[in-house]
């Protein structure tokens, strides 16, 4: 028996205990294109998932949205697991074109359908937490210019307008967007996902811009409907040079200052890092740095990895791979737990009293396992060690969202990744509860005693 196989067999032998925060929410996280499918029911008109997957080699099986995991028929039945697990708290988003299926029109039945998902969740005894944007932007929108227009902007803060009248304060905190950077990258400088654009980096930086513009209007339609805590959600990850060279430690400095502080520093300062106010200075306009750092009541951090960036030749000057010397999800994503301790530390380090509160509003990884699957009990009970761990640092994480409730449809990798605690059949989309399932379930039981 290797060492390596010891410390996995000690991390799964038992879940985590020890003293947690009151009020500290273990909880699950989603997103509408991965799970719901009913692509074409009750008024929805297309997103650009649904225009990108269709591109031939887009998506690695060929798989797109459509049924996905049926999760708009499922709802009582997937709440159940929830329950089952024992989750405070579910994280959804919005289908924007369920809910605006054209310019000025708003679709009641889709506005029902996510009032059906956050009564019963209430009904269950789980806090709905409901995110706006998740990457799923209606294909009209994009029609119009898409993030490339500041117009966009608006019609996002109309989306936020229409769902919090209706859901109001059945819903227990609110987000904004979800990952505004692999929006910005893979969507509209590596065409990787949707909408599929490979802009230079100074056009892409309108993209960056407007979406952040977006959060703030979205933010003050918000504020004027619902008293709800609002977050906004980022990914975030330590950025090492691949090498000891001076243009590898460059690339992996530029890397770190777009996706670790170009959409935190300009929500809570109001103003670009000093390296990158130039290439948004001709997007910003009176009144749009304000908007954007208006006070919100939390930030969601993302983790799943390490990055090691090194230096390539041409119009992105980089790219990202896995560190060496760790172990590897079937993703090919390095398995490093104290990464994640090192990002909110970080946080708390540079941003002090500037920080609002801390979710982990998503951390898990694939597996290519069955329903037995230690190897993501291993990964999930490292990474809450390392909650644990920034806990008794000192820093202010009020809760913990696992990624995800159910194998789904993983953007570019199709169904290829699988991320539940529950497997789906995709014949008969039968969800069957994995181990991990019982760990989670036994771990977040552990942490109330």
């Amino acid at each position: 028996m290797t060492e390596a196989t010891t410390q996995q067999e000690r991390r799964t032998a038992a879940p985590p205990a020890g003293t947690w925060p009151v009020g500290f929410m273990f909880g699950v996280a989603s997103s509408s294109y991965q799970v719901e499918g009913a692509a074409a029911e009750d008024g929805r008109t297309p997103s650009v998932w649904d225009t990108f997957a269709a591109r031939p080699g887009a998506v690695a099986d060929a798989s797109d949205g459509s049924v996905a995991c049926d999760f708009y028929h499922r709802v009582a039945e997937d709440v159940a697991l929830l329950a089952g697990l024992g989750a405070d708290a579910y994280r959804f988003s919005i289908a924007w074109s369920r809910v605006m299926p054209a310019a000025g029109v708003v679709e009641s039945r889709g506005l029902d359908f996510y009032e059906r998902v956050v009564d019963t969740l209430l009904e269950a005894g789980i806090a709905p937490v409901v995110n706006l944007f998740h990457w799923d932007h209606p294909q009209w929108v994009e029609d119009l210019g898409g993030w490339r227009s500041r117009e966009t902007a608006g019609r996002f803060g109309e989306l936020a307008d229409a769902v919090g009248r209706r859901l109001g304060d059945r819903v227990a905190m609110w987000s904004t967007c979800n990952e505004m950077f692999e929006h910005f990258a893979l969507g509209h400088v590596l065409g990787e996902h949707a909408p599929g654009l490979t802009l230079p980096l100074e056009e892409a930086a309108g993209v960056a811009h407007h979406l952040l513009l977006g959060h703030g209007t979205a933010l003050a339609a918000l504020r004027a409907v619902t008293t709800r805590p609002v977050i906004v959600i980022n990914s975030y990850a330590p950025a090492r040079p691949a090498s000891g060279s001076e243009a590898d430690a460059a690339v992996a400095g530029l890397y770190d200052v777009l996706q670790n502080r170009l959409f935190t520093d300009t929500l809570l300062y109001g103003e670009y890092p000093a390296d990158l106010a130039p290439l948004f200075a001709p997007y910003v306009a009176d009144g749009d740095l304000a908007l954007i750092s208006a006070p919100v009541d939390g930030i969601g951090v993302n983790y799943y990895t390490v990055n090691a960036v090194r230096a390539v030749e041409g119009p992105v000057p980089l790219e990202v791979v896995p560190p060496e010397g760790y172990e590897r999800t079937p993703f090919g994503w390095a398995v490093v737990p104290e990464g994640l301790t090192e990002i909110l530390t970080r946080l708390a380090a540079d941003h002090g009293d500037a920080l609002p509160p801390l979710y982990v509003t998503e951390n898990g990884c694939s597996s290519a396992s069955g329903t037995d699957d230690p190897d993501r009990v291993a990964y999930l009970s490292s990474h809450l060690d390392a909650v644990g761990a920034a806990l008794a640092a000192g820093v202010d994480v009020r809760g913990y969202y696992v990624w995800t409730l159910m194998d789904n449809f993983e953007w570019a990798a199709g169904y290829t990744q699988r991320f539940g605690l529950v497997a789906v059949d995709r014949e008969t989309l039968a969800r069957t509860p994995r181990t991990s399932y019982g760990w989670y379930r036994d771990a977040i039981a552990a942490a109330r005693r």
